[in-house]
């Protein structure tokens, strides 16, 4: 099978090497600098629809499957599946909404009776400013309505944090369009969790698997929202009865919902979770597979990676023989640029991966990160994923911790407290 990852972070390394690893002829859109190891990168961007073609027509993939949620929100699903009659992992632009507006997210959920705090939604400054004078309980959550890269959502402590949030969002545009509409919610207290579930154009589902996500930049998570600096799988807080009452209270309300709906679905949904005292609640949708969750969930699947994909790609009948490992844990630590998440310099030259190629325990996804020459060099905020195995969380967390140490660059940053319970 030839599939064709659209791409360029760890997620993307992270398919790319899941479907390398089954077997499958891979081709990366545009890639990085690690990819180069799965397969062939080709270069463009998805953004240019000429350069997509192009490659499609090369490279000529059974599959295409996307990896960041903007394609998909851009309809290069609908336009790929119409122009060339390839199967897209990847659900449709009619349903992008679930990630791509949160205003529309949060109002499906309250029209299909999915957990979730509640919430008001704002399309001007004046109202906005209004409802934080008057709200009842602190700290509030403040969401961007589009798309923001992962750092759309701020928790306002005080009254004075939400006025100015809510001016940089809405005022200044902090994220463009995507902030000139917001959603305010009740804070909830509990722990996250990220559920990830298959789900084909006839509503069939498989929950692929759980992680811990490690959102803010510092250690004791302090400091400002990421895309992510560090995750875990399997979930080490969740219980069997947890994960059930998921399934229960959400997972199967959400597919029903899309169904009666009609919002169809081919690709892998993410379930962004609170888990309080009172069970789960959904704190946002994604329309693709997470980064870094990504990064420890692939490495625990037994089985043929792409034609799982396929299979949900295309609606194909049969059980998958595809298993999540309940005994191989996985723990990623992100290696970021100073400066991130706002401003930092790339171009700097990577040393000691060398020295961890084909160990076994560890896995280098590669994240922001290009070649220049024969040199490995920074090319992003985020940079590489350190991912350790082991059959136990603390077996997993001394392998990644122990690679962290052999790689250098500078400005190198990371948390030093990812799985550290």
């Amino acid at each position: 099978m030839k599939v064709l990852v659209i791409g360029s972070g760890g997620r993307e390394h992270a398919l790319a090497w899941g479907l390398h690893r089954s077997g499958a002829t891979v081709g990366i859109l545009p890639g990085n600098a690690g990819t180069l190891r799965e397969g062939v990168n080709f270069s463009g961007s998805w953004k240019d629809r000429a350069s997509v073609q192009q490659v499609i027509e090369a490279f000529r993939p059974d599959l295409v499957v996307l990896g960041p949620e903007a394609p998909i929100a851009e309809g290069l699903v609908d336009w790929i599946r119409q122009t060339f009659r390839i199967p897209v992992f990847a659900p449709p632009q009619k349903t992008a909404f679930l990630e791509a507006s949160k205003i529309q997210a949060k109002e499906f959920m309250a029209r299909n009776g999915i957990p979730t705090a509640s919430f008001e939604t704002h399309t001007d400054l004046h109202s906005a400013l209004k409802s934080v004078e008057q709200w009842p309980t602190w700290p509030v959550v403040i969401k961007a309505d589009g798309l923001a890269g992962g750092k759309g959502v701020v928790i306002a402590p005080d009254k004075t944090t939400a006025t100015q949030t809510l001016i940089d969002f809405m005022e200044k545009g902090k994220f463009g369009p995507a902030s000139q509409r917001v959603v305010l919610e009740t804070y909830l207290e509990g722990y996250e969790a990220s559920v990830f579930v298959l789900i084909d154009s006839e509503y069939r589902y498989q929950v692929l698997g759980d992680a811990m996500d490690y959102k803010r930049l510092l250690d004791g998570d302090r400091g400002p929202n990421t895309g992510g600096m560090g995750a875990i799988s399997p979930h080490p807080k969740l219980s069997h009865a947890e994960r059930q009452q998921i399934l229960d209270r959400v997972i199967r309300p959400t597919i029903e919902g899309l169904k009666k709906e009609w919002f169809p679905y081919s690709g892998v949904l993410y379930f962004g979770l609170m888990i309080t005292d009172h069970g789960p609640y959904v704190l946002e949708y994604n329309i693709r597979f997470g980064d870094p969750e990504a990064q420890v969930l692939i490495p625990r699947l037994k089985g043929d990676f792409a034609r799982l994909l396929y299979r949900y790609a295309t609606a194909s009948n049969g059980e998958s023989e595809v298993q999540t490992d309940e005994h191989l844990h996985a723990v990623t630590v992100i290696l970021a640029s100073q400066g991130y998440p706002v401003q930092y310099e790339t171009g700097k030259v990577i040393e000691g991966l060398e020295d961890l190629r084909d160990q076994p325990n560890v896995l280098i996804f590669h994240a922001g990160t290009s070649l220049q020459g024969q040199k490995v060099v920074t090319a992003g905020g985020r940079v590489l994923n350190v991912v350790g195995l082991g059959t136990t969380l603390s077996e997993a967390r001394t392998h990644a911790y122990q690679a962290v140490q052999k790689i250098r660059f500078e400005g190198m940053t990371y948390r030093t407290d990812i799985a550290a319970f």
